[in-house]
Parts: structure tokens; sequence; C-alpha cells
């Protein structure tokens, strides 16, 4: 909303801030809020300041809601009607499994318990915005940013538009980029070694909301895995429920034309569980139903003095487990820790080089959240063949057989982001294929039936390794 729009600061055309932040999203509207706590002269400038009406972004896992507290921003998901979440419920063949996140051996240092949280994105971003406009020194402006000023190699500031047009130019010594994945910008710079900045896309989520509806396990995402689709159903407020269904290819059913609500409710809703069934159907409505495409791009460094990127600019996932807005906000964390011991950061080369060490800093949270992200979605979202329809039955079986055990709880601190351990996830993965293979080739005794079996899971595994390794490293 416009009204957040902090005046308070000069207009002028040359003003010099210490930061420019291109893009007023969660990590952008959370890291002016962090550096002008720390005293910096923040400039943010954002294309559109009124409430997003963004599908995805809508789940926070409690590893995030860990980096707000760090932020001191866990009032931005007050008053916004966020709904608690305790974990998932996963559906396969008709049956069901409940994978709670977990709550020993994790601090969040407050009386609040640990869960993730899910609202309206639109809802949160505002009031991060809110929250950063709040403080005399940031200053929020509603402007199309152009082009980054480039002089002897290094960033010195942006030419934008303002809103009403006008070209305006704004200095700083450090621009921080944020302003999406299909960032405008990444092509001034110039990335280490030539590094391939391309963003893939993976599939589509067909999205609705469903309203006054109650789910049958309160508090928890339901993701139902099936062939071909996998859904993903989950509360957004006390009265609202986003539904979620991932259609992977590049040519989806007309949704004007009505064929996407003719494949949604003959070819996925046979395959939903009795109690979301009536839900599901009676929810579907071309007239509220909208397709994003789901993506997926590498971190890759950067070598240009005066600018550094950040969020889905940087680096996106798979949104199927959620992870993005914790990987956004511990980056936001390590960027500010980073920029602490740092008075003065005009000197752009010895800058860059002092945070060249943020991709390092970032492994552990991004890599580990970014590689569950691909590993889920290969193993129970991505197109069937029979090999995957035999990792997913093995995963589902092994994490059915080791409910409420050490696995289980592994697995879901993986995703929540409150275990980013990249050699957990190593070894998570190898200990679910031995569990595969001996399940399913050598116990109780080896067939014929057994061995077919054994060999599509080796086929399906040697699919995902590289993903594990690529990502890890």
């Amino acid at each position: 909303m416009e009204t957040i729009i902090n005046t308070s600061s000069s207009s002028s055309n040359h003003r010099q801030s210490d930061v420019i932040i291109v893009g007023a999203g969660v990590a952008g509207s959370a890291l002016a809020y962090a550096l002008a706590k720390d005293g910096r002269g923040v400039h943010v400038i954002e294309r559109d300041l009124t409430e997003p009406k963004r599908m995805v972004g809508e789940l926070l896992q409690p590893g995030g809601y860990l980096k707000l507290l760090d932020l001191g921003l866990q009032d931005c998901v007050s008053g916004i009607d966020a709904q608690q979440v305790l974990g998932y419920v996963l559906y396969m063949d008709g049956r069901s499994l409940r994978a709670p996140y977990p709550q020993k051996n994790y601090s969040n240092n407050c009386s609040d318990p640990l869960t993730g949280r899910t609202f309206h994105h639109g809802r949160f971003i505002q009031s991060l915005r809110i929250k950063a406009a709040s403080l005399p020194n940031v200053k929020l402006e509603r402007g199309t940013v152009t082009s980054l000023i480039k002089e002897k190699g290094a960033i010195k500031g942006v030419r934008y538009k303002n809103k009403s047009g006008t070209e305006m130019v704004a200095h700083a010594s450090l621009t921080i980029v944020c302003d999406g994945c299909f960032s405008n910008l990444r092509r001034f710079l110039d990335f280490n070694g030539g590094g391939n900045t391309k963003v893939d896309k993976v599939s589509h989520l067909v999205g609705w909301v469903a309203e006054n509806y109650e789910l049958p396990h309160a508090n928890h995402g339901h993701i139902v895995i099936s062939d071909p689709c996998a859904v993903l159903i989950y509360s957004i407020s006390s009265t609202q429920i986003r539904c979620f269904v991932d259609v992977f290819g590049q040519n989806l059913p007309s949704i004007s034309t009505g064929e996407m609500s003719h494949f949604l409710k003959s070819v996925v809703a046979p395959k939903i569980p009795p109690e979301l069934y009536s839900m599901f159907m009676s929810s579907i409505d071309k007239r509220k139903m909208k397709a994003i495409p789901c993506c997926s791009k590498r971190a890759v460094p950067h070598c240009t003095p005066g600018a550094f990127l950040i969020g889905d600019a940087l680096n996106i996932r798979h949104p199927l487990t959620g992870g993005g807005m914790t990987v956004a906000l511990s980056d936001v964390v390590i960027l500010r820790n980073l920029l602490r011991p740092l008075h003065d950061l005009n000197d752009a080369t010895a800058t860059l080089e002092h945070l060249q060490s943020f991709y390092t800093l970032r492994k552990p949270m991004a890599a580990t959240i970014n590689t569950t992200a691909d590993v889920v979605y290969r193993s129970f979202g991505a197109p069937p063949n029979e090999s995957s329809m035999e990792i997913r039955r093995a995963c589902y079986d092994f994490l059915s057989n080791a409910e409420d055990s050490f696995v289980t709880e592994s697995f879901m601190g993986l995703i929540s982001g409150l275990s980013p351990c990249r050699l957990k996830m190593i070894l998570l993965c190898f200990y679910i294929a031995i569990y595969m293979l001996l399940g399913r080739l050598l116990l109780p005794f080896p067939s014929p039936k057994r061995l077919l079996s054994g060999a599509r899971l080796i086929l399906g595994f040697v699919s995902i390794i590289p993903a594990v390794v690529d990502g890890m490293f």
C-alpha cells in the first residue's frame, strides 16, 4: 500500500545512501530492516508497493521462523491471520502417515513452539515493508530500476523511473539486487568463470483457494503423492485453504477454456483421499485458478564490486517443500552479520572480497534446503515412470515403517530448516537407499520379481545421486 512509503528522507535526485536495495519482497524488506537497525542509511526501490497476489511464499518453515526471531521480525506474522504448522500428513495408495516437525534438541530461545507458519503471502510482505519503513533511516520508494550504474568496473548506484515516470539516479556504496527469479539486473554483473545464471523451468503449480472448509488434520500440510501429479493442501488463514497441483511440462491444459478443470476432476481427483475429495472437487473453479512456473537456479558468485545478489535473484529451488523463504531469511542474517564489522563500504573491491565468504557460510542451510527440495521432487513429484514409481513406493514404505523414529525426525529436520546439515542429508539418502534395496531385493528372500524391483530402484536412485552430490558441493 502506498501509505507505507517513508517520505521523511530527502527525495533529492542524487541523494547518497549507504545501501540501495532493489526489490521489497521477503529478502529485500527483511534486509532493509536489518541493515537500518545497524545504523545504515537504506534506500529501497520497489516497482509495486501494493499487496502482492503471489500464490507461493505462503509457508514459512520452522527454521525460517527462527531467522525471523534473529532479525527481530517475528511480529510480522502477527495480525495477518497466520496459521501454525506442526508438520505434514502424506497420502499414497490409500494410506496416510503423519510426519511432525522435530521438537527436541532445538531451541528457539523463547516460549513459542517450534512450528512453521502459513499465511497470505501478500499480507506477510506488507507487514515486512511496514516494519522496514517504520525506521527513520529507511526510504521505501516505488520505482522501476532500469539499470545499474557502472563506473571503472564497479557498481555505483542505479537508474530508475519513479512512480510518476521521471528518470532518477540514486548512488550508494553498495547496491543489493533482490528483484526476483527473473531478475532484469543480473546481466549487469560479471560472474566467476562465466557461471551459468540460467533459470530452469521444471513444472507448473496450478493453485486456487477453497473457502470455509476444515482439513482432516488441523495445522498440518497435506501432501498427496500420486500419478501423475503431486498435490499440496494447507491453510493460509482461519477460513481459507490453498490447493496446489504440480503439473509437469510446459504445455498445460488451458485454464480459461475449462480444460484444466476437466483434467483436475477426471485425472487428479480420483487419486485424492476420501477425507479431502469433497473439498477438492467442490472448490475447483477456473475463474479463481492460476498457474505459475516452478523454477530452479543455482547460486553463482559474481565478481562485480559495489553490488550483491540475494533472494530469488541469486538462488531458487522447486517450491514443493516450501523452503524458499527459509533460505532467503538465512541469507539475510548471514549478509547482515558480514556487513556489521564494515564501518566504511566505500572501498567496493575490499567489500566484495569480504563478502565472498557469504557463499561458504550459506552452504549448510541453502544446500540442505535446495538439495532436499530437488530430491523430494524427483522422488515424489517428477513425471512417473517404472523407476520413479518404485522409488516413491519404497520411500513411502520406509517413512511409514520409520514413523516416529529418528529417521522421520531427521528427514523433517532437513525439510524444516531446523537441522541444516549436508552430511546428514547424504547419509540419510544412502541409508534410505540401503533400506530400500534390502527390503525390495533380498528380504525375506530374493525372487525374480524382487530382483526386477531392485533393479528399478537402483536406476531411480542413480538418477537422484547427481542432484545430491551437485547440490551439496
